[in-house]
């Protein structure tokens, strides 16, 4: 990996790069999916972090540069706490099979790790710092501004739903994560209100969003695990297609700063029309795929016994994201 980057920045073509961590970076997701035990799961993990790093880093300025060394030294934190978890874990449990930690549910092995042992918490520490947990997530709105323009439309659907697959897979039903995901789904809220950049707006509204999986993955009940599943297709949808019109912008204009920007509808109208209709979706309007997974995960806290703080909490998160990603972005962009 030091080789590697050490080629990088000593001036070999970055679209070469670029295009090798894009290939990589899936192929080591869709690795941490159908791992069959904690130690395979753990590497593939760890080959999406550097081809993500790779990815921040192609920018090549000093920006980049700074955000690409805080993002990866954060990861390597988070790598460390994963790693030293599921080798505890694996001691602790007789085996580093997935399939041996726990049983079935619904025919999938889930909610199958302790948090309270040792192991257990490490492994949630590592997944939380990925997932963007409450003071763990300045990483997120950190590197994706900074990544390239086709880099950030890589790292938003792959990196924190990675987590939230490790989350559903390891701690479902676990209940504080009802409680962090409502915090997540609310701060980030605040800062998308007065981020000038549009890029930066996108990036506090994917931690915003994956809030509401978390949440939902702590409320553990079938309509919450399949609502989780639902929004996290939903955001990768959504969000990918949101990124996309940004990085278009970025190519045109040479900047995503919403105070520069304004009437790009007269000589941009698909990739505003495109924008309009991302913009929809996670405003979780009807008829669009954001509308149909938040009415799961907002039925399924209403229905929860002792519930009803947590479902202001998301009723309010989701009129917050009507404003900054729903109203905001298409707006300042486009329109002002």
């Amino acid at each position: 990996a030091v080789y590697l980057l050490a080629r990088f920045f000593a001036g070999y073509d970055p679209l070469i790069w670029i295009g090798a961590a894009m290939t990589i970076y899936p192929g080591a997701a869709l690795g941490v999916v159908f791992a069959g035990d904690l130690i395979t799961l753990v590497m593939f993990a760890e080959l999406a972090t550097l081809a993500s790093a790779l990815l921040v880093f192609a920018t090549r300025t000093g920006p980049a540069y700074r955000a690409g060394m805080r993002f990866l030294t954060i990861q390597i934190i988070a790598g460390l706490a994963l790693t030293a978890g599921a080798a505890i874990y694996g001691v602790q449990a007789g085996t580093y099979l997935i399939t041996g930690l726990g049983g079935l549910w619904n025919g999938l092995v889930i909610g199958i790790i302790d948090p309270s042992t040792f192991g257990g918490m490490l492994i949630l520490i590592g997944v939380g710092i990925k997932a963007g947990f409450p003071l763990m997530h300045n990483w997120l709105t950190d590197a994706y501004p900074n990544t390239t323009e086709t880099g950030a439309v890589v790292l938003s659907p792959y990196t924190t739903t990675m987590a939230v697959y490790l989350l559903a897979r390891f701690f479902a039903g676990y209940d504080p994560l009802i409680w962090i995901g409502a915090a997540m789904t609310i701060y980030p809220v605040f800062f998308a209100v007065m981020e000038n950049d549009l890029k930066k707006v996108l990036a506090y509204s994917t931690n915003n969003q994956i809030g509401f999986m978390v949440c939902a993955i702590g409320i553990g009940s079938t309509l919450s695990i399949n609502g989780a599943a639902a929004h996290a297709v939903a955001h990768i949808v959504f969000k990918t297609l949101l990124f996309m019109t940004m990085g278009a912008i970025q190519l045109r204009v040479g900047t995503t700063k919403a105070s520069e920007l304004g009437g790009l509808h007269r000589t941009m109208p698909w990739t505003a029309l495109a924008c309009i209709v991302g913009a929809v979706s996670i405003s979780a309007l009807p008829f669009f795929a954001g509308y149909t997974s938040k009415t799961m995960i907002m039925s399924a806290a209403e229905s929860g016994p002792g519930m009803m703080v947590i479902w202001l909490m998301l009723m309010f998160a989701s009129a917050g994201v009507l404003e900054h990603a729903g109203i905001k972005v298409p707006f300042m962009a486009f329109f002002a």
